[in-house]
C-alpha cells in the first residue's frame, strides 16, 4: 500500500491530523485498513475505542439523511473525513437562489407590464442587484460569526487553516437554502412560513457546523449565529433605509 498513491495520500492525511473520530473527535491516524482483496477494517479510536467513523460503509442517502438531522457524527464525518469541495459552487448557487426569490417578489410588487427592451434590461439588473444584496448580506453574517469567536475563543481560530475549515462548514450548512426555490415553484398560502422554516433550518444548521468544527458545546455556536443575524439584519435595515428594495 505504500507505494500507491491512495495510500501516500493517507499517510499525508495522517501526519496532518487531518481525521477525526465522529463520536469523540479525537485524532485518528487512519478511517481503515485495507487488508487487500475487498477486506477492510474500520478503525478503532483509541480514546473512545469505538469505530472512527462507521459512515464511511453507509450509502451517500443515509448520510445525507443523518446530516439533515443535524447529527454531530455525520457532520464531522463530512467536514473531517470526506474531500468535498463544492462549499464555493454552492454558495454561489445558494445567493442565486435568494437573489432570484427577491427578484421575483421585486417583479409581483410591480404593475408595470411593458414589454420594451429597456424595461427588459431594467429588469434583469435589478436580478444582479438583488444578488449582491444577498452577498452582502451573506458576507455580514459570516462576518458577524467570525468577529464573535475571535472575541469569545480567539484561540480557535489563531491559524489561516483554521478560517478556512469554518468558513467551508459554514458554506456547507447553507445548503437548507437550496430549498427556497421549491419554495416559490409550489408556491401557496403557506409559502412566508415555509420560508420562515428554511430560514430557522440554515441557522440550526450553521450552529451545529460551528459546534462541530471548533469541538464547542451549544452556546457559544448559537451565540455567534445570533450575533450574525443581527449583523445581517443591520444591513438590510440600511439598504432599506437606502430605499433599495430587498
Amino acid at each position: 500500500e505504500a507505494l500507491t498513491g491512495r495510500g501516500v495520500l493517507r499517510r499525508a492525511m495522517a501526519a496532518l491530523g487531518a481525521y477525526r473520530c465522529i463520536e469523540c473527535h479525537g485524532e485518528a491516524a487512519e478511517l481503515y485498513r485495507d487488508y487487500q482483496r475487498g477486506v477492510l477494517r474500520i478503525s478503532i479510536c483509541k480514546s473512545c475505542q469505538k469505530p472512527v467513523d462507521k459512515y464511511i460503509e453507509y450509502d451517500p442517502v443515509i448520510i445525507l439523511i443523518n446530516a439533515i438531522l443535524c447529527k454531530t457524527q455525520a457532520y464531522r464525518h463530512i467536514l473531517f473525513n470526506t474531500k468535498i469541495n463544492i462549499h464555493g459552487k454552492l454558495c454561489i448557487f445558494c445567493l442565486l437562489c435568494e437573489a432570484y426569490l427577491r427578484w421575483l417578489q421585486l417583479q409581483d410588487s410591480s404593475q408595470n407590464i411593458d414589454p420594451d427592451d429597456l424595461i427588459r434590461y431594467a429588469k434583469e439588473w435589478d436580478f444582479y442587484r438583488m444578488f449582491g444584496i444577498a452577498s452582502l448580506e451573506q458576507t455580514s453574517f459570516l462576518l458577524g460569526i467570525f468577529i464573535t469567536l475571535w472575541w469569545m475563543r480567539p484561540e480557535m481560530l489563531k491559524t489561516k487553516s483554521d478560517f478556512i475549515l469554518l468558513l467551508k462548514a459554514l458554506l456547507l450548512s447553507s445548503y437548507g437554502k437550496l430549498l427556497l426555490i421549491p419554495a416559490v415553484i409550489w408556491e401557496h398560502d403557506y409559502t412566508p412560513l415555509c420560508l420562515a422554516f428554511i430560514k430557522v433550518f440554515v441557522l440550526i444548521s450553521n450552529s451545529q457546523a460551528i459546534r462541530v468544527t471548533l469541538n464547542l458545546n451549544r452556546m457559544l455556536p448559537w451565540l455567534a449565529v445570533i450575533f450574525g443575524l443581527i449583523l445581517e439584519n443591520g444591513v438590510v435595515c440600511f439598504f432599506q433605509k437606502m430605499g433599495w428594495g430587498v
